[in-house]
């Protein structure tokens, strides 16, 4: 590779803006289901439990693709590995507007039992394959990362880059919320479609919830078509502006990173490096387990937010609905670079310090929203926007503390490790929140919040024995 005619600081800001463009457009093609799940329900009936065993099922085809991926990507092409993840996630999501008719198809019947029963199982085939492919997102992200920023600065620049996830999961819930709350078939004033529509929720005829359903049916659809068009923009922006290490440009790798393995980097040998610094350390898997209360703690609001908002005791509309969770997100950027900043700035860059810290407050926030009481939307989106500011600190800096310790060979295993066990968390967010939903439902939602806050609470003491553990885990003179 020939010289670069640019520095490596022009190249570091490129890798870093690039990246968080490409991984945020993952998001699109991946959280606009949490917003066709409430008019899923309203036209097909299809119900909590069902919709939260998808949750789990596809979470953990997430997570144990994030696993398989982070060994993949330290040892490949960040470019390609991202773009053909992503290319595929896009095909996937277009089929996925056509679901309806491909379950019609099958079931041959467009209405009754049989269909919705393939109609789940369409939704739940498509749901997995796309988030096999979803963990080509992350896994190369931090492979370019830990290759273009030193240690010192990395909780700073990773808690930047961290809040791509919130701008892809913020813009695309106010495009969904937009999406449904604006587009399909008004059919409000189709007696037999309402009568249906009250069927499948469970409501009054009348109930503005049933109402606004009927008003848009067949909007989900274009939850998907129009997400997968901005994601195959996105293919093509990192296809142009992406690439891989210092070394591809022409640029010297980064100074202080030296490994057990610059000698020696035989297959054998990484492969000893990675059961060494990722499956036999204690520090990695007690990031890991906290990771999976912070995950727990995340996707309560994220996967059953749009549909609690809309369906709950607020009754939100699709696009204030949309906005809430789109703010909770906004505010967890902020929460990100903030705790990256500090981190670096006060706490000698260790991050778990600043774990232990803001899960605690986190678990506050909690508590005071299940204090809260109905009818107070201002101090409730004021109270979610402060618990997300400071939830989202740990996730950006989980990551950063494991990719710091097993070093840039293997920080990407360790983070795809990690990312198993966050993924393990839809056991209790999809399947779980399913059941007690159908078990207990008001009692339940009603004490949601508590919950979440003692999770928020054992998240942060799994930590606190790494209180004083050294920064980093490479060879100093």
């Amino acid at each position: 590779m020939k010289p670069t005619k640019h520095s490596f600081k022009y190249w570091q800001w490129r890798v870093i803006i690039c990246s968080m463009i490409g991984y945020s457009i993952f998001y699109f093609v991946r959280k606009n289901f949490s917003f066709a799940m409430p008019a899923l329900a309203a036209e097909y009936g299809i119900g909590d439990l069902q919709l939260g065993t998808i949750l789990t099922a596809v979470g953990l085809i997430y997570g144990v693709s994030k696993f398989i991926n982070g060994f993949i990507a330290d040892r490949s092409n960040a470019r390609w590995h991202l773009i053909i993840g992503l290319g595929i996630c896009v095909i996937l999501n277009y089929i996925f507007g056509f679901s309806a008719k491909i379950s019609a198809w099958i079931a041959g019947t467009p209405t009754g039992p049989d269909f919705v029963n393939v109609m789940v199982w369409t939704i739940a085939v498509l749901l997995v394959l796309n988030n096999v492919f979803q963990g080509c997102g992350f896994a190369p992200c931090n492979r370019l990362m830990v290759h273009w920023v030193p240690p010192r600065e990395l909780a700073t620049k990773m808690s930047i880059w961290n809040t791509s996830h919130s701008i892809g999961a913020g813009i695309v819930s106010v495009l969904c919320g937009a999406i449904i709350g604006t587009l399909g078939l008004n059919l409000a004033g189709d007696p037999a479609t309402v009568e249906q529509v009250a069927a499948n929720l469970g409501r009054a005829v009348d109930d503005p919830v049933v109402i606004q359903a009927a008003s848009h049916m067949g909007a989900w659809q274009w939850c998907f078509w129009i997400p997968a068009l901005i994601g195959t923009f996105g293919v093509f922006f990192i296809l142009i502006t992406l690439r891989d290490t210092p070394s591809s440009v022409g640029l010297p790798e980064l100074e202080g990173t030296k490994t057990e393995l610059d000698d020696n980097d035989t297959s054998a040998e990484y492969r000893k490096f990675v059961r060494k610094k990722v499956f036999g350390n204690p520090v990695v898997w007690a990031l890991a387990v906290c990771d999976l209360f912070v995950y727990i703690v995340r996707f309560a609001v994220l996967d059953w937010g749009p549909k609690f908002l809309q369906q709950g005791e607020s009754a939100l509309s699709p696009q204030l609905a949309g906005w809430t969770i789109a703010i909770f997100e906004v505010a967890g950027c902020a929460g990100m670079i903030f705790a990256g900043w500090f981190t670096d700035k006060f706490l000698a860059s260790k991050g778990q310090r600043m774990c232990v810290i803001e899960m605690a407050i986190t678990a506050l926030c909690l508590v005071g929203l299940w204090l809260l009481p109905s009818g107070h939307p201002i101090a409730m989106l004021v109270l979610l926007a402060v618990s997300g500011f400071f939830l989202y600190g740990p996730q950006a800096l989980l990551g950063v503390i494991a990719s710091n310790h097993v070093t840039k060979k293997a920080a990407s295993s360790a983070v795809g490790l990690i990312g198993l066990m966050s993924y393990v968390s839809t056991i209790f967010t999809g399947f779980g929140v399913g059941l007690l939903s159908n078990l207990f439902h008001d009692a339940f939602w009603s004490n949601l919040f508590l919950i979440m806050a003692g999770i928020a609470v054992i998240g942060g003491l799994v930590v606190i024995p790494l209180w004083n553990m050294k920064n980093d885990g490479y060879i100093h003179a």
